[in-house]
């Protein structure tokens, strides 16, 4: 297995038209991938996460930095010897060939042919689906979660170092999205191997991936476990992002050492921080509590979905200019209209710095 490291690497798109400025996709980027990890590069549209990728294939060279596997410069490394398995989100099979011959290709220009029955019944066993049923098709002749499964056993019928998957899923619906995850795991774990997996699906991160990146604009904002990140954001963005429902955002302030906000306050905060410093707290729906009583603060039910499978209810409440949501037992009776008494534990809250948007602990 090969690690991975980028130093430094930017990459830049030059407009079409003279008079516009060059677009900057990837931006003085540091990160290593050890040996065998599995790390999802997660972040919204347009982020450099597909960009960042093809500078780690080696598909688009950076304009400045480096991108080394194992501490060799890959621009170094002839192209035959850097065992890269590539996957897109439409596959990219050769049109014209079966999925065999798509599969063997890697063989076939080595001459070493009879190797590829073998590893098709290891990948077909594994994953437990009939590659064999798919072999005589074309990709014309495939489903869109078909020709991934070809696409796949393509990238893992080789003498492989690195694997890279760029959205590979994303064209397929929720169904066969699902299973390919699943089958996709096993392969992982039967075929330890450097992986990197570009996606915007949060559940698809957390299903394959050791550790996930959050990038924003070029950049990496953090990396980590999904627990990490999800319990320990370093700043707004990656609390948000992270996480469904959204975490929940009340502005407000400090005020005699404690936070204060519209509806809720009395928070203990760093003493260090000045008076007035505006800050904006963030709590989980998981971490507000319903309360009886006259405890806590009273709201309006303004939605209930509920989900049957977690077994709860997503409920909003409105109050003021403020809206949050919480997570309520499935068995618990509440409709939109009626009044909620809701709160959290201090221990429960992040802070941020409303200009900065850094976590202030």
């Amino acid at each position: 297995m090969t690690s991975v490291t980028l130093e430094h690497v930017t990459k830049k798109f030059v407009p079409a038209h003279a008079n516009e400025a060059p677009v900057t996709a990837v931006r003085d980027l540091n990160m290593k991938i050890t040996s065998g990890d599995v790390l999802a590069i997660l972040g919204p549209s347009g982020c450099g996460k597909s960009t960042l990728l093809r500078m780690i294939a080696g598909t688009m060279p950076p304009d400045s930095g480096r991108v080394l596997y194992d501490d060799q410069n890959l621009a170094d490394i002839p192209l035959r010897e850097r065992g890269i398995g590539m996957v897109f989100q439409e596959g990219a099979l050769i049109p014209h060939w079966e999925a065999e011959t798509n599969i063997g290709f890697f063989f076939s220009l080595r001459k070493r042919e009879a190797e590829v029955p073998q590893r098709l019944k290891q990948i077909s066993k594994i994953t437990g689906i009939g590659l064999d049923e798919l072999l005589n098709r074309r990709p014309r002749q495939l489903s869109g979660g078909e020709r991934q499964r070809v696409g796949i056993a393509r990238a893992l019928a080789r003498d492989l170092n690195v694997l890279l998957l760029d959205e590979p899923f994303a064209s397929l619906d929720a169904k066969y999205r699902a299973e390919a995850r699943v089958e996709l795991k096993r392969l992982l774990n039967a075929f330890p191997v450097t992986s990197v997996y570009v996606t915007h699906d949060q559940v698809e991160a957390i299903a394959l991936a050791h550790r996930i990146a959050v990038m924003r604009d070029g950049q990496m904002e953090q990396i980590g476990t999904y627990t990490n990140l999800y319990n320990q954001p370093q700043n707004l963005f990656v609390a948000t992002f992270i996480g469904t429902p959204m975490i929940n955002l009340f502005k407000g302030r400090v005020e005699n050492g404690r936070w204060q906000g519209e509806n809720f306050g009395d928070l203990p905060v760093r003493r260090d921080l000045a008076e007035h410093t505006p800050l904006i707290a963030g709590i989980r729906a998981e971490h507000i509590q319903t309360l009886g009583g006259e405890e806590g603060t009273e709201a309006v039910v303004d939605t209930v979905v509920p989900y049957l499978s977690e077994r709860h209810q997503l409920v909003t409440l409105t109050r003021g200019r403020e809206q949050w949501t919480l997570i309520v037992p499935l068995n618990e009776p509440i409709h939109a209209g009626s009044m909620l008494r809701c709160g959290f534990k201090p221990e429960e809250v992040l802070f941020f710095d409303a200009k900065t948007g850094v976590r202030v602990g």
